[in-house]
């Protein structure tokens, strides 16, 4: 953060009860086996060194422990030293579900203050993943990024702080449309009776998940690829009092039933992909650019109620999560991995969601 913006750790110290890390230390097993490296101990140490630290490593964070700043800060005793390899083993096995703990209750605490106009008219959660490679190739498990492997961070962003966040290393989750359903389904688990709209960029395409959603009452709002395959039940006149979206043009809004390719195996045991028809009745908007013509926008929702015009700026609001993520990334070096296991992978993206929101509710 640029000099004149920083914020010091005492000031957003002051927004987490100390009771908190006491009552978690007692509920979780983040202590346990531990000798100097407690949980909350961790806690500070990650949330200071996040915020004093321009390059975050363990050896940094070994730097900072020893530091008799950071000890009077924090109360600790002036004789307790640490190594970087001690730190190094806490975070592949401390627990994260303590930090987890920490980010919800510090969400649910903030998030229930926000005023009517700070929902931004919906509820709308943003989902988007970004991909951090590991260029020294030091990762034990991780997708395949051009050849490297990589970290996928999956966050849920409400417009005003990340409500819900994955770290995912299995394979598989090269794909969005693993990664997003799964962000999504246990964001909705954590909200019960939720109001929610999930919008998402071209992540999501399989009409299959977009059945799943329908089916646990989840709308969505993503963004389809041009010239998808689709069988049109019916479509809405469209005249030009409600063809004007602002900044797009609106070219058709109809409903539809979308075509899918389920993988199948022939009688030589080898996967080819057969077209099916999905039958849920989906909701297909094209707009096109005023500025560019030949550009144009397919949304895909299930949502019936709301305009053409209201689906489109609630897509337009999606970019708020990229601005979000060029924060995390820049400003608090989520891009840079400290732990190269996946234990130590969660605690790091929890602890800087963390302190995202702890900046975010300070300014």
């Amino acid at each position: 953060m640029k000099k004149e913006e920083k914020i010091g750790a005492a000031q957003l110290l002051d927004f987490i009860p100390d009771a908190l890390l006491e009552n978690l230390s007692l509920t979780t097993n983040v202590d346990r086996y531990a000798k100097v490296l407690h949980g909350k101990k961790v806690f500070n140490l990650l949330l200071y060194g996040i915020l004093e630290n321009d390059k975050l490593s363990q050896r940094s964070l070994e730097d900072t422990f020893n530091d008799p700043v950071f000890k009077l800060l924090f109360n600790h005793d002036d004789s307790e030293s640490v190594c970087h390899s001690s730190i190094s083993d806490r975070l592949a096995t401390i627990d994260p579900l303590y930090f987890k703990q920490i980010h919800d209750c510090i969400y649910e605490q903030f998030s229930v203050a926000y005023s009517p106009s700070s929902q931004l008219n919906y509820n709308l959660i943003r989902g988007d993943s970004s991909i951090v490679s590991d260029t020294a190739g030091k990762l034990l498990e991780g997708l395949n990024n051009c050849g490297k492997k990589a970290i996928k961070f999956s966050v849920a962003f409400d417009g005003i702080l990340p409500c819900c966040s994955n770290a995912f290393t299995a394979p598989q989750y090269s794909s969005e449309d693993k990664a997003l359903p799964e962000l999504i389904m246990n964001h909705v688990k954590q909200e019960t009776g939720h109001q929610n709209i999930y919008v998402m960029d071209r992540g999501l395409q399989s009409a299959r998940t977009m059945r799943k959603f329908d089916q646990n009452e989840i709308t969505f709002i993503c963004r389809a690829k041009e010239n998808r395959k689709y069988q049109e039940l019916e479509s809405k006149a469209i005249n030009s009092q409600n063809q004007d979206l602002g900044e797009l043009i609106l070219l058709k809004d109809s409903k539809v039933y979308l075509y899918t390719y389920m993988p199948t195996k022939n009688k030589m045991g080898k996967i080819y992909h057969r077209e099916e028809l999905v039958e849920l009745p989906l909701r297909l908007i094209i707009a096109q650019s005023k500025s560019d013509q030949e550009k144009e926008f397919w949304f895909i929702t299930n949502e019936f109620e709301l305009s053409a015009k209201e689906v489109a700026i609630a897509y337009r609001r999606r970019w708020d999560i990229e601005v979000f993520f060029r924060f995390i990334k820049q400003e608090l070096n989520l891009s840079h991995l400290v732990s190269m296991k996946k234990n130590g992978i969660e605690v790091m993206l929890y602890i800087t969601m963390i302190v995202a929101m702890l900046i975010l509710i300070y300014k």
